[in-house]
C-alpha cells in the first residue's frame, strides 16, 4: 500500500481497465463487443484527462499499432486531434514515438498524420470575450508558438525518416492548407515561415515549395496594383497631418505619453496602408531572408548553396514571374540573389538574352525578356559598366542583324505586331542608356563617345522599322535629348514626323469600330521600377541604383530642340510618372505606370493623353 504523499506524487493510473489490455479490447471491437471501446474514446476525448493518463494511454498504442488498422480510423483521428503540443515535455516526446511507430506499421495513416501536422503551422484560433461579444484571433504567444512549431518539425522529420515517400504525400497537403490570401499578416507569415524551413530537411521539395510560395505573392502582387498602394499612403499621410495640425496646441501632453506616441509612429511607419501590400511586405522579407540565410554560411556566401537556390528560382522566374505582365515586386527575388556574386547576374542576362533572341518563344515572352535585361542593367548597381557595355554590344549587334534581314524582306515596315521583339530590344537598349551613359563616358570621354558611335545608334533609329514610333514617347524624347547632346544621332526629324501620323490601337478590348490613340503599343513595364514596400525595401535599397535629377546643364540641353519646356522637382519620377505640362517634351521621367489612357490590352497605363493631343 502507498503512503499517503507517495499517492499524491506518483501517476495516477487510468481509471477504466475494462477488464484488459488496449490489445484486448480492440479484439473485442472487431467482434461486435463496442463496450469497453466506447468507454475508451470517451476517456481520450475528456478535456480534463492528464498528462500521465496520456503517457499511459500513447505507451499501449505504441504496443498495439498491428491491430490499428483501418476498421479503427475513427479511434486513430481521436488521437490525431488530442491537445499533444500544449502539454508536457513528456507527452511530446510520447507522442512523437508514436506517430513513428505508427506510421511505419500502418502506412494507411500517413496522410492523416502529415494533414494533423500541417494544421499546427499557423497560430491557434481562440475565442476571446469583449463586451459580450465573441472574437476569433490568433492565440500568438511568441514563446510558446515558436516550440510549437520546433516540435512540429520534428515530428514531420520523425516521419520522413520512417517513410521516405513522405514528400510526395506532404506536398499535396502544404498546397490544401495554404491560408487565403486575405488571412491575418501572422497566419500568413507563419505558415510561409515554415514551409520554408521544410526545404531545409526536405530539399527535394524545395522547388514546389517556392513555386507555391512565389505564385501566393504573386497573387498579392496584382491584386495590389502600384497606383493603389501609393494612393493609400498618401491618403494616410494626409489624413496624418491633418489630424497633427488639428490637436496641435490643444493641450500639453505628459512626457512619458509623447516619448510612447514617437515610438508608436516609428513603429507605424513601417507598415503599409494598402492591406495586401502589408501582407506582401512580410512574406517578401521571409523570403529575401530565406534566400541569404540559403547562400550564406557563417556570414560567407556558399557557392554551390546558391547555384541550386539560384536554378530553383529561375525555374520558378520562367513559369511564374516571366509570364505575368506587369507586377511590381514579387520579381525582386531575382534581383536579391544576384546581387550575391556578379556571376549569378550575368548568367541571369544571358538567360534573359536567350530568351529574348530564341524566335520559336511566345513573343509575349520575348518582349517581356527585352523590359527584363533593360530594367535589370538600368537599375542594379552591382553590374559594373563593363558588363553593361558587354550586354549592349550583344543587344545592339543583333538589331543590326535584324535590321539587314529585313531589308532583304517584304516585312520592312512600322508594325508592332510583326517585330514586337526588335522594338523591345531597342526600348531596353534606349532605357539603359539613359540610366548609364554618364558611367559609359565617365574617366575617358573620347574614348567613350568612340564606343556609343561605334553602337551605330543612327542606323537603328533611321531604319524603315522606325523604333522611335512604337517605343515609349517618355523614353524617346529623353534618348533623343542625350543622343542630341553627344552629337550620336539627330531623332527629332523623325520624332515630329511620327507625331504627326495618328497611330490606330492595335488591340482593342471595348469592341466596335472606335479608334484611339496608343502610346504604348509594346504594353511596356519596367519589371524593376522602384520597390515601395517599407520593410522588404531595406533589402532591396543598397543594390538600387535610383534615377538621378538631372543637372540644370542638362536640362538646358533638353530644352533646346524644343519653344518651352519647363520641368519640376523629382525624387524616382523617372518611373513614377510625374509629367511636366509643356509643349514639347513628354517628361523628364520616362515610365510606363503614369498615365491616365490604359494600354489597349493590359490595365497597365501609357503616357498621358495630353502628350498625344498636343502632336496631333
Amino acid at each position: 500500500m502507498l503512503g499517503g504523499d507517495e499517492f499524491i506524487s506518483s501517476p495516477p493510473r487510468k481509471t477504466v481497465r475494462f477488464g484488459g489490455t488496449l490489445t484486448d479490447v480492440l479484439l473485442k471491437y472487431q467482434k461486435g463487443e463496442t463496450t469497453d471501446f466506447e468507454l475508451l474514446k470517451h476517456q481520450l476525448l475528456d478535456p480534463e484527462i492528464k498528462d500521465a493518463q496520456i503517457i499511459n494511454w500513447l505507451q499501449e498504442f505504441r504496443a498495439s499499432v498491428a491491430y490499428l488498422t483501418k476498421d479503427f480510423e475513427q479511434l486513430v483521428s481521436i488521437l490525431l486531434k488530442l491537445p499533444w503540443l500544449s502539454r508536457s515535455q513528456d507527452v511530446v516526446e510520447e507522442y512523437l514515438g508514436f506517430l513513428g511507430n505508427l506510421v511505419s506499421a500502418q502506412t494507411v495513416y500517413l496522410r492523416s498524420c502529415l494533414r494533423m501536422i500541417a494544421s499546427h503551422f499557423i497560430p491557434p484560433r481562440v475565442t476571446i470575450r469583449e463586451d459580450d461579444v465573441y472574437i476569433s484571433d490568433s492565440d500568438d504567444d511568441e514563446e510558446s508558438l515558436s516550440g510549437n512549431f520546433n516540435t512540429c518539425h520534428r515530428a514531420l522529420q520523425t516521419i520522413a525518416k520512417y517513410v521516405p515517400s513522405t514528400p510526395q504525400f506532404l506536398m499535396p497537403i502544404l498546397v490544401e492548407n495554404f491560408p487565403f490570401i486575405n488571412k491575418s499578416e501572422r497566419t500568413l507569415e507563419c505558415y510561409v515561415h515554415n514551409l520554408l524551413r521544410i526545404t531545409v530537411y526536405l530539399p527535394t521539395l524545395r522547388l514546389e515549395i517556392l513555386e507555391l510560395i512565389i505564385e501566393k505573392l504573386l497573387k498579392m502582387d496584382v491584386s495590389a496594383p502600384r497606383q493603389d498602394i501609393e494612393d493609400a499612403e498618401e491618403t494616410a499621410k494626409n489624413s496624418d497631418i491633418k489630424e497633427k495640425t488639428t490637436e496641435e496646441g490643444l493641450f500639453d501632453m505628459e512626457e512619458d505619453e509623447e516619448t510612447k506616441e514617437n515610438k508608436d509612429t516609428f513603429s507605424r511607419s513601417d507598415m503599409m496602408v494598402h492591406p495586401l501590400a502589408e501582407r506582401l511586405d512580410i512574406l517578401m522579407n521571409i523570403l529575401f531572408s530565406y534566400i541569404k540565410d540559403i547562400c550564406h554560411v557563417d556570414g560567407k556566401l556558399d557557392v554551390n548553396n546558391t547555384k541550386d537556390l539560384y536554378r530553383d528560382l529561375v525555374t520558378v522566374f520562367d513559369k511564374l514571374i516571366l509570364p505575368t505582365h506587369a507586377s511590381c515586386h514579387v520579381q525582386y527575388f531575382m534581383f536579391h540573389i544576384c546581387s550575391f556574386k556578379l556571376g549569378f547576374a550575368e548568367a541571369f542576362l544571358d538567360h534573359l538574352w536567350k530568351k529574348l533572341q530564341n524566335p520559336n518563344n511566345p513573343v509575349v515572352i520575348r518582349q517581356t525578356a527585352g523590359s527584363y535585361i533593360g530594367s535589370f542593367l538600368a537599375r542594379a548597381n552591382f553590374i559594373p559598366i563593363v558588363t553593361v557595355k558587354a550586354c549592349m554590344d550583344l543587344l545592339v549587334n543583333w538589331l543590326h542583324v535584324y535590321i539587314d534581314n529585313q531589308d532583304v524582306g517584304t516585312k520592312a515596315y512600322c508594325d508592332v505586331v510583326l517585330h514586337g521583339p526588335f522594338y523591345s530590344t531597342c526600348q531596353a537598349v534606349f532605357y539603359t542608356l539613359i540610366f548609364r551613359h554618364k558611367q559609359l563616358l565617365d574617366g575617358n570621354l573620347r574614348k567613350g563617345l568612340a564606343y556609343l558611335q561605334n553602337l551605330n545608334f543612327e542606323r537603328i533609329v533611321m531604319c524603315q522599322l522606325n523604333p522611335l514610333k512604337i517605343c515609349l514617347p517618355s523614353i524617346v524624347n529623353l534618348f533623343a535629348a542625350i543622343t542630341r547632346k553627344y552629337q550620336l544621332v539627330f531623332c527629332y526629324t523623325i520624332i515630329e514626323r511620327n507625331n504627326r501620323q495618328f497611330l490606330p490601337v492595335i488591340r482593342s478590348s471595348s469592341g466596335g469600330d472606335s479608334v484611339q490613340t496608343c502610346t504604348n503599343p509594346l504594353d511596356s513595364f519596367f519589371p524593376f521600377d522602384p520597390y515601395i514596400l517599407k520593410r522588404s525595401k531595406k533589402t532591396i535599397d543598397p543594390i538600387y541604383q535610383i534615377w538621378e535629377e538631372l543637372s540644370t546643364e542638362d536640362l538646358q540641353e533638353l530644352k533646346k530642340p524644343f519653344k518651352k519646356c519647363t520641368t519640376e522637382d523629382e525624387d524616382d519620377d523617372f518611373l513614377k510618372g510625374e509629367t511636366p505640362q509643356n509643349d514639347g517634351l513628354v517628361g523628364i521621367t520616362p515610365n510606363s505606370y503614369d498615365s491616365n489612357i490604359l494600354s489597349p490590352a493590359s490595365s497597365v497605363g501609357s503616357p498621358p493623353e495630353t502628350y498625344v493631343q498636343r502632336h496631333l
